[in-house]
């Protein structure tokens, strides 16, 4: 089973003991019960089924799988070789039940015959040889359950073996690789030395006396070559202009620990209420922040360069459905909650030399949780948002309302698209697997020229036979014609098709008539990235989600990658995390009564309340709505490196 209820016991673990002739124990998590057949051969083969659905158990466990051959492993950890050695050793206690087992049924099976040979009324002979047939089927069934007892643990060790050498196969790369990198470090410090010396700019000439090779302090014309490409190293250095060369950019995450915890204990006083306000430990987490979880809708940026170089708005607002679709395709798997920014945490994520983009967000609000992000792209968009979270936990379910308007705006067309987030829900609170689903509708406007887009998002449903996690939509002009449909999955791909031609049928509901549409073969405009290796271990994160909390220099100290609790729980260390999450979350309420504080001082004096760092409240002049919006400052602080008014939120 892939959970427990009161009653079960866990096979993988248990310890089978046989007990008089028809008497047997199975002992659990301090558990034993205590169970009896009918005669012994019925008895014999309870415990040969028990101890062969144990070794099946054994097998399906985490720390005894085998399904990754061709894949290098990361180096086991202490608690997985001690899981390992405990399977090893369980195996073995079986195979010593099973031998004296078969020592007693001999034994026995030998005086039967010695009786038999003894006998002198023929009469007696047809009970003996009864006897003795049912005690050589006996010794046959506890020879066969030896048998599979020793083929199970032959195959578990070499299971553990195999594991056991990858990863010393995969030890040894590393350490290869390290000794590459250092070469290549080594190479490139020959390389910048040497340009460094061959360069006239690096001598400072209006300083007399200064010896040849000496380094000025006041020059800053220093010139920088980019690592050769062949290495898999890099070197960050900031040049005149204060931005950093670009740099490798890391594939991978310490795997996630097997860490057990009963939400349903924690989670069944808080019926009502809203998420973010019950204490829930980083168990039921991920490594990243909600800030960071907003800047992954960014991911397939890819759809918005295209859709900047369209000459038809139509099409252009087909390819912005196709990317309103795609920030979902990342919450199939990905269950775990992100942590909930302190007020004033911030985020970037510049990818100016990959992608042409650099997006900043900031928490503006804790009660109720809000978040304002700007992103600007060289390649002829810019998008902001300002989004509260809605939570409210149901009992079996909880749904995660995200509250607010998405803006996008083409630079060239100056085409101004706005739209909102579908429902949330995550499902099976109480028992069963953790699963995600999206529901509702998306209206996309575009408030220069009123074209819009109708984005329905099927609930799932067990009886019905539409393709689960559906999307379909219309495009249509500003005179309500329809010119494109959109068919696809939220955690897949999207198409469009134009069409050609459209007619009235018949047979629609409530006496109308359907509208029938002839169109052209549908194009794909938007497919998910397969997840990289290993991301069954390492949270379900896609390539740029790994990417996202990755340490990196000249960030503000309010960055939500400095935020510690975070740190500790993606190095894998949860119960240091969850100490350092109650000593944040005890500081921020100790912040906020302050504030309050302050606030009401505030009110009697005529002053305003909390103003967020790098996002002031503008009202819209095309859609007439009030958000926060970025009023700048934050790139020109990173190049200077003048963090002195961020406060000290960690």
């Amino acid at each position: 089973m892939a959970h427990t209820c009161r009653g079960t016991i866990t096979l993988a673990t248990v310890h089978i003991e046989m007990g008089d002739t028809c008497h047997f124990v199975l002992t659990s998590g301090g558990r034993s019960y205590h169970l009896k057949a009918y005669s012994e051969g019925e008895c014999q083969r309870w415990v040969s089924a028990l101890q062969q659905a144990k070794a099946n158990a054994t097998q399906m466990m985490p720390h005894s799988d085998d399904s990754g051959d061709e894949g290098a492993l990361a180096q086991p950890d202490r608690a997985l070789i001690q899981g390992a050695l405990k399977t090893l050793a369980s195996k073995l206690e079986d195979l010593s039940t099973c031998n004296e087992l078969i020592g007693k049924h001999g034994a026995a099976l030998q005086r039967s015959l010695s009786e038999l040979e003894d006998l002198r009324a023929p009469t007696d002979g047809a009970d003996k040889l009864k006897s003795v047939n049912e005690r050589a089927t006996l010794l046959r069934i506890t020879s066969n359950a030896m048998i599979n007892a020793c083929q199970d643990f032959v195959d578990l060790a070499e299971a553990h073996s195999r594991r056991w050498q990858r990863a010393l196969q995969y030890e040894r790369e590393q350490r290869h690789h390290l000794e590459e990198t250092i070469e290549q470090l080594a190479k490139q410090h020959n390389s910048l030395e040497r340009a460094w010396r061959e360069s006239p700019s690096t001598h400072d000439k209006g300083a007399e006396g200064t010896l040849e090779g000496e380094s000025s302090e006041e020059n800053e014309d220093i010139e920088f070559f980019d690592a050769m490409e062949d290495s898999p190293a890099f070197i960050t250095v900031p040049d005149g202009s204060g931005s950093y060369l670009r740099r490798g950019r890391r594939r991978r995450i310490p795997d996630k620990p097997n860490y057990s915890l009963n939400l349903w204990s924690i989670m069944k006083n808080c019926i009502g209420k809203e998420l973010s306000k019950i204490p829930m430990p980083v168990n039921f987490n991920e490594p990243l922040s909600m800030l960071q979880r907003l800047t992954e809708d960014l991911e397939y940026s890819e759809l918005l360069d295209r859709a900047a170089r369209c000459d038809s708005s139509l099409e252009q607002m087909c390819l912005v459905a196709a990317f309103s679709v795609s920030s979902y395709s990342t919450t199939v798997h990905r269950t775990g909650k992100p942590f909930n920014p302190l007020l004033g945490e911030t985020y970037e994520l510049d990818r100016v030399e990959e992608y042409g983009y650099r997006s900043i967000c900031e928490q503006i609000s804790h009660h109720p949780p809000a978040a304002a992000h700007h992103v600007i792209s060289q390649r002829g968009w810019t998008l902001w948002q300002e989004i509260t979270i809605d939570s409210k936990f149901r009992g079996k379910y909880i749904s995660i309302m995200p509250l607010g308007h998405i803006h996008l705006k083409f630079h060239t067309s100056g085409n101004h698209y706005v739209w909102s987030k579908v429902t949330s829900t995550v499902h099976n609170i109480i028992v069963g697997k953790l699963w995600i689903d999206q529901s509702g509708d998306i209206i996309i406007m575009n408030h220069r020229n009123k074209d819009k887009c109708h984005l329905k998002f099927s609930p799932y449903s067990y009886f019905s036979r539409d393709v689960p996690r559906k999307v379909t939509g219309v495009v249509m002009d500003g005179e309500a014609c329809t010119h494109y449909i959109l068919s696809g999955t939220w955690d897949d791909k999207m198409e469009s098709a134009k069409i050609i031609e459209s007619s009235h049928g018949c047979g629609g509901s409530e006496g109308k008539q359907k509208t029938v549409y002839q169109t052209l073969p549908p194009k794909l405009m938007w497919k998910k990235y397969p997840l990289p290796e290993n991301a069954e271990n390492m949270h379900y994160f896609s390539s740029l989600a790994l990417t996202l909390n990755e340490p990196e220099d000249g960030v503000a100290p309010t960055d939500s990658r400095f935020r510690p609790d975070q740190r500790l729980m993606e190095a894998g260390l949860w119960d240091e995390a969850n100490a350092e999450k109650q000593r944040l979350e005890e500081r921020q309420r100790l912040e906020r009564r302050k504030r309050e504080a302050q606030a009401n001082l505030a009110l009697e004096e005529g002053k305003t309340h909390y103003q967020p760092l790098w996002f002031e409240k503008r009202t819209d002049t095309e859609t007439g709505e009030s958000s926060y919006v970025y009023k700048g400052g934050y790139w020109e602080a990173k190049d200077r490196q003048d963090w002195s008014h961020c406060p000290a939120i960690f």
